[in-house]
């Protein structure tokens, strides 16, 4: 996915989020946006002990996963 066509799927999920809820959102985004920065530290220890077994395969793509949503999610984290 190229920047601009990021960009874009960013300002069109901003434009769905109805003003009354942003109130909700901006907690949201803030922990998301944390969460985004701290979740790579868990990966050292499953790369460090390897990624021989199915369960620590599982858990490095489980916390891939989630990293790429909190990022998505907290990308319009403004830190005021």
């Amino acid at each position: 996915m190229s920047s601009s066509s990021a960009n874009e799927l960013f300002a069109l999920l901003d434009r769905s989020v109805p003003a009354s809820s942003e109130s909700l959102l901006v907690p949201i985004r803030g922990i998301a946006f944390w969460t985004a920065i701290a979740l790579p530290f868990l990966y050292v220890p499953l790369l460090l002990s390897g990624l021989g077994s199915a369960s620590t395969r599982t858990a490095f793509v489980a916390l891939v996963a989630c990293n790429a949503v909190a990022l998505l999610v907290g990308h319009a984290h403004r830190g005021n």
